[in-house]
C-alpha cells in the first residue's frame, strides 16, 4: 500500500440533508434523494484502489431484502478470472456464529445446557489445571475467557481434533478462568468436538444438516477438502514488503482441523441468506430454527474485551464499551449496539456485522490479506442504510490509520535490527547445533545442515533456513515468505552443548542421543 486514493463522494450525495422550501419555481425542481444501493456501490469501486484488493463481494440486507450483492475485482490476479457472487472464499472466524447457533440448537432439544461443565461431557477434555478443568461450561467456550492463552500454533502445525485435545493439557494457562480475555480459535474446536459427542455426527456435517441445508446455503462446505474441484473459488494474496508492496498469490493455509473456530466456506450468494435468516430471528420455512429466548442469548454481551485487545479501528469510531458475546464482538456506534465478527485467514478476510435494532446487516469477503476495506465496508453501509449519513469516508480514514500502524511497525522492527551485535560468531560450529528439539505442546523441531546451512523443520513441513545473526542467534525465513523472519536463540548447557532452543519465546529441548 504506496498511495493514497482518497474518495470524493459527489456533492449531490449531501443533498438529503438540506431542508427545501414547499415554494416551487419555474426554475427549480425537488431534488430526488440518491439510490443507497448506488451510492454504495460507487464508494466500492472508488475505495479498491486505495486498499489494492484484487477482490471482494459484498451483501447488504435491510429489512429483510438484499439491497447490494455484488462482486468486484478478480479471483486471482494472475489468469484475472472475474470475481462472482458465486466465487467461494473462507468465512474464517465468522465461522464461530454459526457453531454457536449449532450448540444452541442442541440446548433448545435439551441435550444440553449452556452450564454444562465440559468435562462431564468429553472427559478428553483437560487442561493443565484440574480446577479449572472441572469448572469449564459450555457457554465458557464460546467466550475467549477460560484462562487458555493464544497456542494457535497448534493447529497450524496440522495437528488433528483428537492431537490438539490432547496437547491441550500441557499448555500453561495465563490467567485465572473468567478474569480475563484472551481471544484464540482451540476452545471453538473443542466445542465442535462436544457436538460431535451428543450427536454422534462430526461437527462438518452437523452444521451442514442442521443448518446450512434448512437455509437453503446450497453452496457452502464445512471444510475446504469438501468444496467440489469445479467450483469456483478465490486464492488468497498477500502484499510483499519486500518487493515494493507488489501484491502476490500464496498458498492456501487450510484450518479445517479447528473447523467450529473457522472452516466454513461460501459466497455472497448464499451469506445474503444467511443475513437473511439471522435478521428474521431465525426463521426458516415458516418456523424457527431456535426458540427466541435462546436466538437472544447469542447476543448478549458475554464478557468483556479490553480496549488493547479489540480493533484499531475503535480508534476512530470511539466506541464507549465493547464486549464479546457467543461468536460475536459487540460496542457501540452513534448508539446502537453493532454485532459484529471479522474472519481473516493468511491472504483471505471477510467480516459479518449487523445493527439489530435497525435490521441492517452486512457481509464482505476479500482476498487480500487484512484488507481492511472490509471494516470500512461494514460502517459506510451502516451510516447510509441507518443513519442517512453520506459524509464518513471510512475507507480513507481506516487506511491512514492502518498505514500508520504498519510504518510505526516497520520502524520498530528496524529499530530492533539497528541492535544486532555486529562481527560475532556461533558458539559452536553449525554441525553442533543439530539434532532434534521438542516441546511438550508443540511437538519436534528438527535442525539439520544442508548445504552449509541450519534448516529447522517443524510438523506439517514447515521449513525455516538459518542465517547466523549474532552470538547463538539465528534469523529463520519460512518457506511461507508472507510469514516474516523468526528469532531462533540456542542456549548451551555448562558442558558447551546445544541443550535448547527458542522460537519467537516457545522453547524446544535439545533430545540427548543416546
Amino acid at each position: 500500500m504506496n498511495r493514497l486514493f482518497v474518495t470524493v463522494l459527489c456533492s449531490f450525495f449531501l443533498l438529503p440533508f438540506f431542508v427545501f422550501s414547499q415554494k416551487k419555481t419555474a426554475n427549480k425542481s425537488t431534488p430526488v434523494a440518491p439510490k443507497l444501493p448506488e451510492v454504495f456501490d460507487e464508494y466500492i469501486q472508488k475505495s479498491l484502489p486505495t486498499w489494492k484488493t484484487p477482490g471482494l463481494s459484498v451483501v447488504v440486507v435491510k429489512d429483510g431484502n438484499i439491497v447490494l450483492n455484488k462482486a468486484y475485482g478478480v479471483q486471482n490476479i494472475l489468469d484475472k478470472t472475474p470475481y462472482t457472487t458465486a466465487t467461494l472464499s473462507t468465512c474464517a472466524s465468522t465461522t464461530k456464529a454459526m457453531t454457536a447457533i449449532c450448540m444452541a440448537i442442541l440446548v433448545d432439544e435439551g441435550k444440553v445446557k449452556w452450564s454444562d461443565v465440559v468435562s462431564d461431557i468429553l472427559p478428553e477434555f483437560k487442561l493443565s489445571s484440574p480446577y479449572v478443568t472441572a469448572e469449564i461450561t459450555i457457554k465458557d467456550l464460546f467466550t475467549h475467557n477460560t484462562g487458555l492463552g493464544n497456542a494457535d500454533l497448534l493447529w497450524v502445525l496440522g495437528y488433528s481434533r483428537a492431537e490438539i485435545l490432547q496437547r491441550m493439557q500441557a499448555i500453561p494457562l495465563s490467567y485465572s478462568l473468567r478474569a480475563s480475555y484472551t481471544y484464540q480459535n482451540l476452545m471453538y474446536m473443542v466445542a465442535g468436538e462436544v457436538i460431535k459427542k451428543i450427536t454422534g455426527k462430526t461437527w462438518d456435517d452437523f452444521v451442514t444438516e442442521r443448518l446450512f441445508k434448512p437455509i437453503g446455503m446450497t453452496n457452502t462446505y464445512a471444510d475446504y477438502s469438501k468444496i467440489p474441484l469445479t467450483a469456483a473459488k478465490t486464492t488468497p494474496h498477500y502484499e510483499d514488503k519486500d518487493n515494493q508492496n507488489a501484491v502476490r498469490t500464496i498458498d492456501y493455509l487450510t484450518d479445517d482441523n479447528v473447523g467450529a473456530a473457522g472452516g466454513v466456506w461460501s459466497c455472497a450468494d448464499d451469506m445474503s441468506k444467511w443475513l437473511q435468516f439471522l435478521q428474521d430471528s431465525t426463521k426458516t420455512n415458516g418456523s424457527r430454527l431456535l426458540k427466541a429466548e435462546t436466538f437472544a442469548e447469542l447476543f448478549k454481551p458475554q464478557a468483556l474485551v479490553p480496549p488493547n485487545s479489540f480493533y484499531p479501528t475503535m480508534q476512530l469510531t470511539k466506541p464507549h464499551w465493547t464486549s464479546y458475546g457467543l461468536g460475536w464482538f459487540q460496542h457501540d456506534y452513534r448508539g446502537k449496539m453493532v454485532q459484529f465478527h471479522t474472519g481473516s485467514l493468511d491472504g483471505l478476510v471477510s467480516i459479518a456485522g449487523m445493527i439489530p435494532e435497525e435490521r441492517i446487516a452486512v457481509y464482505v469477503f476479500g482476498n487480500l490479506d487484512h484488507t481492511e476495506i472490509r471494516h470500512a465496508l461494514m460502517y459506510k453501509a451502516f451510516d447510509l442504510w441507518t443513519f442517512n449519513d453520506f459524509n464518513n469516508d471510512w475507507s480513507n480514514d481506516f487506511y491512514k490509520l492502518y498505514k500508520g500502524l504498519n510504518d510505526n511497525a516497520d520502524k520498530k522492527e528496524q529499530e530492533q535490527l539497528a541492535k544486532r551485535v555486529l562481527n560475532t560468531q556461533p558458539s559452536l560450529s553449525l554441525p553442533f547445533y543439530t539434532g532434534k528439539y521438542v516441546n511438550k505442546v508443540y511437538g519436534n523441531a528438527e535442525v539439520e545442515l544442508i548445504n552449509e546451512k541450519l534448516t529447522l523443520t517443524l510438523p506439517n513441513k514447515f521449513i525455516y533456513t538459518l542465517q547466523h545473526w549474532n552470538f547463538d542467534t539465528f534469523m529463520g525465513s519460512s518457506v511461507n515468505w508472507w510469514w516474516g523472519k523468526s528469532t531462533f536463540q540456542f542456549s548451551l548447557d555448562s558442558e558447551g552443548n546445544a541443550s535448547s532452543l527458542s522460537m519467537d519465546g516457545i522453547v524446544y529441548i535439545k533430545e540427548k542421543t543416546k
